[in-house]
């Protein structure tokens, strides 16, 4: 009985439902050549601005340690989607930026999640979907209200 309650609630859902959304974005991603790219990898870079990112703020925004997010920075280096190049606000600071490749990822992947929510949208119903999209958004607008007071 607890461990049904544990794997059945609203939260587990929605980490769930996140989870399938990520694997097939990367799934469809990879079909259009970014093989290289893991989930870890897809997970950091919506967290990086396109004007360049520090790493110590990457890791913050994708809550996970400094080291972590500098190794997975080093791997997406390593493949050509970022690079890291000095701050211009800050000459002691490291920025991360997209090259041409990362880019071409970043235009990608809005094609994947078009796709996506095409899909999603087909599968639910234009009802379900708008109902989904505006109750989301209300839990969310809710809890960013809390977050502030």
């Amino acid at each position: 009985m607890l461990e049904e309650a544990r794997q059945q609630h609203i939260g587990r859902l929605l980490v769930r439902a996140t989870r399938a959304f990520n694997v097939l974005a990367l799934q469809k991603l990879q079909a259009q050549g970014h093989t290289a790219l893991s989930l870890a990898h897809t997970n950091l870079l919506p967290h990086l601005d396109t004007t360049g990112t520090r790493i110590v703020t990457l890791a913050e925004r994708a809550g996970m340690t400094k080291q972590a997010a500098g190794q997975l920075v080093a791997e997406l280096e390593q493949h050509g989607y970022v690079e890291r190049g000095p701050d211009p606000t800050d000459g002691r600071a490291i920025r991360v930026q997209f090259t041409e490749a990362g880019w071409q990822y970043l235009l990608d992947a809005q094609t994947v999640k078009q796709a996506i929510q095409t899909e999603y949208r087909t599968t639910l119903g234009e009802p379900a979907w708008e109902g989904l999209t505006t109750a989301l958004e209300k839990l969310l607008d809710q809890h960013s209200s809390d977050e502030l007071e």
